[in-house]
């Protein structure tokens, strides 16, 4: 466009040139003579292109002002166009309220990417208000009051190490700082803890359902049917440290090094559990329900192969001692050495206990003797049935047999259906 308009006075300047040799000339036309000079040129072309460099003549050959417009009106048209700029509003313009159930509505990963359009919002799409929704609705099954100690231990190391790291670091310039040749020169160290950090917190819950669904952190729970498929560990469930898998949705299970396998793969959410009680699996777990057992409860029993191996449980019910006619009306199975004396003679209970001792059979008696039953195996194995002593329990069993320690009886019709659908 600089050149056009150059082009443009060039010509006119060819013309007044030659009009004016022709005739005589008045004092006016040295006037015009002066401003048509090389010098009113350089002047000329030095301000358009300084008008052109700041943005006002910016007219391009594509843009050419129609003459039959009016400046007024284009003037209007241009307020009319910065009006709707203006009026343009972003997502953060929306009420607090409004921008709220937007963010609530989104997945994971619509909250993973609104998060890195700004800080504000990054702000927003980490709150632990909108994270814990979708740690309950995915991992809430699974993850127990065990599952969250090791993440706090996770966390406590991290800092731990990241707080030895940096006093390394502190300790390595130092001793630059005490080599450093002038003693009147100092190094000017910049210090990390002062700048902006974009880094998730690690203890937010965002932090902890990506660390989850990544696969980084390992954490406890319980397997069913330990080695799906074979029938010596068929209805039961073991603890584990397990690690999902996002690409086949399925977890990587780590069991106790005791036993034939430490590793099972593509393990699938349904077999999957948060401990019921907070009990190690090598410590005994201490039976709180043995006054309440009565035949068709349905239960669980530790059982280990030995004394090194860890205890998994097990799913049975209980059943009717041998001398019941297992009629419900006269059944008397669930009746213990204290009821019976409650119920005989409240005033004479040492005595009606002593005479209940004369009823002994091959040291039991028949009030404290519980019967436990797995009908997962065949009639006639010899861990169909075993007995337990609901006076004074405690881990009973061989190394033939096994070692049965601790019961828990299930109320939960939730976990009942659980171990029945995982029947053979």
């Amino acid at each position: 466009m600089l050149f056009f308009l150059i082009s443009c006075f060039s010509f006119s300047f060819i013309l007044l040139s030659n009009s004016l040799s022709l005739k005589p000339h008045p004092p006016i036309m040295n006037e015009w003579r002066l401003l048509l000079s090389p010098c009113f040129w350089k002047d000329l072309s030095s301000f358009l292109t300084s008008r052109l460099q700041k943005g006002r003549l910016a007219i391009s050959f594509h843009q050419v002002v129609p003459m039959n417009k009016p400046l007024k009106k284009m003037s209007l048209v241009s307020k009319l166009e910065n009006l709707e700029e203006e009026k343009t509003i972003s997502l953060l313009d929306l009420p607090e309220l409004t921008l709220e159930c937007i963010l609530e509505k989104l997945p994971p990963a619509g909250l993973c990417s609104m998060a890195a359009v700004c800080s504000s919002l990054r702000d927003r799409c980490t709150s632990d208000h909108l994270w814990e929704k979708h740690m309950k609705q995915k991992w809430g099954r699974l993850i127990g009051d065990a599952a969250y100690r090791e993440w706090q231990w996770h966390i406590a190391s991290k800092k731990r190490e990241s707080l030895i790291n940096q006093s390394k670091q502190k300790g390595f310039f130092m001793s630059l700082y005490g080599l450093w040749p002038f003693s009147s020169i100092k190094p000017k160290l910049k210090s990390t803890s002062s700048e902006p950090t974009t880094s998730l917190p690690e203890d937010s819950i965002m932090a902890w359902y990506l660390s989850l669904e990544s696969g980084k952190f390992w954490f406890p729970a319980q397997v069913y049917n330990r080695e799906n498929g074979n029938i010596g560990f068929m209805l039961s469930c073991y603890d584990a440290q397990l690690n999902y898998d996002s690409r086949t949705d399925t977890f990587l299970a780590r069991y106790s090094p005791h036993g034939r396998r430490t590793i099972e793969e593509n393990i699938t959410w349904e077999r999957l559990r948060a401990p019921p009680v907070d009990t190690p699996s090598h410590v005994l777990h201490i039976s709180d329900c043995l006054q309440d057992l009565k035949p068709c409860d349905h239960i669980e029993i530790q059982w280990r192969r030995n004394k090194e191996f860890p205890y998994g449980w097990w799913y049975g019910v209980v059943g009717h001692l041998d001398s019941c006619d297992r009629n419900e009306n006269h059944c008397r199975c669930h009746y213990s050495g204290e009821k019976i004396i409650s119920i005989l003679l409240h005033m004479l209970a040492k005595l009606v206990d002593f005479a209940l001792s004369l009823f002994e059979v091959n040291g039991k008696r028949p009030g404290y003797t519980v019967i436990l039953e797995f009908n997962q195996y065949p009639p006639g194995s010899r861990w169909r049935q075993t007995t337990i002593n609901r006076k004074d329990h405690r881990e009973v069993g061989d190394e033939a047999d096994g070692f049965y320690g601790g019961i828990r009886k299930l109320y939960k019709e939730e976990e009942i259906s659980m171990w029945k659908s995982l029947r053979p």
